[in-house]
């Protein structure tokens, strides 16, 4: 196998990876007690399934449809974006009396969250505009127009739920509503300037939201110094989340892919993530390690553990306990790219942009292994057939 054809597989394998964990996740996704998952599907989720129409801990109803945060939060007297600017048909959804509505509510088995069909919509622009260097201007222009075309198109996609920071994106966007590739960077950095000097910042951005739509930039920078592949995700996240706090959580993983992407041990690099001055948690990692290791592989119990980890770790969106529960996972199954994919799903919580993160770091060890995600699984990937063969066959 030549090395081009060695990093399309690599990079296939980590897009593949990337789909598989957050559809995984999607029906259970925000589910932050584990015996819900258990009860409401019959025992541990192993394969894909659609979403329940309710959800057990849902505050769907209770999120800003004007912007960031919740209805509770809101300033002024915005125009609701949900509704008119984005998701056109879904406002009944976020006004349903009662609540308990699944965020997910209208997805089949084996789609992708909205997050994860924005990242993948990276890759085919990315993929597509020929670019030198995933740090060009023109390559973030490129997508960021991408974004609001699909976006602001009716029928663009079927998620119900767009997480804070496209509500406030578009909160914004919605006064000047520029669409060229080279105004609405103008305009994303523009105030990407203005958030990053509001104090205190909007603490809905400090999530592990901002990593799916990266992603593309660091596996199509796979050829690239480790640098280059930093400098494009941190800039580019910059543009999406202009969260001071944000920039050390999105190099370390960068570094981490990157570096997993062109051989390094997984195992290792997640090691030295969770020893990092930025996470500092490995001593709290290794008692979960321990007790785990001296259980049956895939066994209920050594399970338990494991949710036990990211509960103490990190189950919610925000990003340092998030990553650290993600570099756990993938210390845990490094060379197990199904097991590791199961287990965080069934642990919870945040675990649809977690798992995006995870797989895509999951798949790419997985192809210097001479492994894949399962074939039963890519069959299933309703968002995965569509764009994953165009973009690797148009990067490569």
């Amino acid at each position: 196998m030549t090395a081009k054809n060695q990093m399309q597989r690599i990079v296939g394998e980590a897009l593949w990876g990337m789909c598989a964990a957050d559809a995984m996740s999607m029906p259970v996704h925000w589910y932050y007690s584990v015996r819900d998952i258990k009860n409401e599907f019959n025992g541990w989720i192993h394969c894909f399934n659609p979403p329940r129409e309710k959800h057990p801990t849902s505050i769907l109803t209770l999120s800003n449809a004007a912007g960031s945060g919740r209805s509770g939060w809101s300033s002024g007297s915005r125009p609701p974006v949900i509704g008119n600017i984005i998701l056109h048909d879904k406002l009944s959804y976020w006004k349903r009396p009662g609540g308990s509505v699944h965020y997910h509510q209208g997805l089949q088995a084996g789609q992708n969250t909205l997050n994860t069909l924005c990242a993948l919509r990276v890759g085919k622009a990315l993929s597509s505009g020929g670019f030198c260097s995933m740090t060009e201007p023109l390559a973030q222009a490129a997508v960021l127009s991408d974004y609001v075309q699909f976006m602001t198109t009716p029928g663009s996609h079927d998620d119900t739920y767009a997480e804070s920071f496209h509500r406030s994106f578009f909160s914004d966007w919605q006064d000047s509503r520029p669409t060229s590739p080279s105004k609405v960077l103008e305009f994303a950095e523009k105030r990407c300037k203005q958030k990053m000097n509001v104090h205190p910042p909007d603490s809905q951005l400090d999530a592990i939201g901002c990593l799916p739509m990266s992603i593309p930039f660091i596996l199509l920078s796979a050829s690239d110094d480790e640098e280059k592949a930093v400098t494009a995700s941190v800039q580019f996240v910059r543009l999406t989340h202009p969260h001071p706090k944000l920039d050390k959580f999105v190099a370390l993983y960068a570094r981490a892919l990157h570096a997993t992407l062109n051989g390094a041990c997984l195992r290792q690099q997640a090691e030295a993530a969770l020893k990092s001055p930025t996470l500092d948690v490995w001593d709290t990692c290794q008692s979960f390690m321990h007790r785990a290791a001296r259980l049956p592989i895939a066994s209920e119990e050594r399970l338990k553990v494991h949710q036990s980890a990211v509960e103490v770790l990190g189950l919610a969106c925000y990003t340092k306990g998030a990553l650290s529960s993600l570099f756990y996972l993938a210390h845990e199954f490094h060379s197990d790219i199904q097991g590791g994919i199961l287990a965080n799903t069934n642990c919870g919580g945040e675990n649809c942009n977690r798992g995006a993160a995870l797989g895509a770091l999951l798949g790419s060890h997985a192809g210097h292994l001479g492994k894949s995600v399962p074939q039963e699984w890519k069959d299933s990937l309703i968002s995965g057939r569509e764009y994953i063969p165009d973009i690797l066959q148009k990067l490569f």
